[in-house]
């Protein structure tokens, strides 16, 4: 299978703060650092060359180049693994791949999917072709690993059809991936199977934009953000603080005054768990409540979205900023900084 690799580049030298650190086990340091230094570093992302976000992707820009020119540079790719439990599969592989693509990183990404459910809103060509199954990598190793929401909130962990394949996984994860980052309700999975954090419905769905606040402002997941951001959210449940704060194991990063508790992290800061969804597109608030709404269901409209909460009003975007500087943060300083070359 073909390979398109996007292409991104950034001026300046390589380390977060411009300077060179001695003994790390970062995989792209000695000979990177001597080619970047004072000139464009160019660090792709490699996908299938025929995958659909691809031509998303050109249209917005996004620079391409060949494997072959890829290969030239003398680094190790950062292996990324996204197990996408979305049922819009397309949409959800074009939203994370733009938010890992806007680094100087070279990432490799695969796709990981269930086994024991099908998803009935793919073609199962695209699965076929493009994604693969737990024991078909369950030998190998990852830097990093992205698991995302589903649309079974409503439901009990253990009464989702693919919860003990998930389990497997999430086992898994911790021998095998370096540092896993953990979307919606992908992020109320992991924090009950690792750490027996319990969810808890809502009275009503949570959608919209909501103002959250850094609670250490030292956090390298939160580094260059403002004192106050706003994020995407769209559950029907929450986790409490009190239960994130009653477990040694975990720090509470972030939260909302609306929204409650948005990001946790492991203390080994191997486990990134974000309760929003920051890789959402401009309209995917919206689709969704266009799409409760013409099945009939009591839903608000979603909050700080529409301009006047009029929904004939196209929605502004206020939160790719944060978004896109927390995926890069990520990469950097809980991947890339940390991940020994040999993994």
């Amino acid at each position: 299978m073909g390979c398109l690799w996007s292409l991104f580049f950034e001026n300046s030298g390589v380390d977060p703060d411009g300077s060179k650190k001695s003994g790390t086990n970062c995989p792209f340091q000695a000979e990177n650092t001597r080619k970047a230094q004072g000139r464009n570093i160019f660090m792709p992302i490699k996908i299938p060359d025929n995958l659909p976000a691809r031509q998303v992707l050109e249209n917005e820009n996004i620079f391409v180049m060949t494997e072959y020119r890829a290969l030239s540079q003398d680094i190790r790719p950062l292996r990324l693994l996204i197990l996408n439990l979305m049922p819009t599969k397309i949409v959800t592989e074009t939203q994370l791949l733009r938010k890992l693509s806007n680094t100087p990183l070279q990432v490799e990404i695969e796709f990981l999917q269930t086994i024991s459910h099908r998803s009935k809103n793919t073609d199962p060509k695209h699965l076929s072709s493009f994604y693969r199954t737990f024991d078909s990598v369950k030998n190998e190793h990852y830097d990093g690993m992205i698991i995302t929401g589903a649309p079974v909130e409503n439901m009990d962990f253990e009464d989702v059809t693919y919860w003990s394949e998930l389990c497997e996984i999430m086992e898994w994860s911790k021998i095998n991936v370096h540092s896993t980052f953990h979307i919606c309700w992908g992020a109320q999975a992991a924090l009950f199977y690792h750490y027996g954090i319990k969810k808890y419905p809502l009275a009503k769905k949570l959608s919209g934009i909501y103002m959250h606040k850094v609670h250490n402002a030292k956090s390298r997941l939160f580094r260059g953000f403002d004192d106050e951001f706003f994020m995407p959210h769209s559950r029907h449940t929450e986790i409490l603080e009190k239960d994130i704060l009653a477990v040694p194991g975990l720090e509470l990063l972030s939260t909302s005054d609306e929204a409650g508790v948005f990001a946790v992290k492991s203390a080994n800061n191997r486990q990134i768990f974000i309760t929003g969804h920051p890789e959402y597109d401009a309209d995917t608030l919206a689709l969704e409540y266009f799409r409760d709404t013409d099945k009939g269901l009591d839903i608000d409209m979603p909050k700080n979205y529409f301009p006047g909460d009029d929904s004939s009003n196209t929605p502004s975007v206020y939160w790719r900023a944060h978004a896109q500087l927390m995926y890069s943060n990520w990469l950097n300083y809980f991947v890339y900084q940390v991940t020994p070359y040999d993994f």
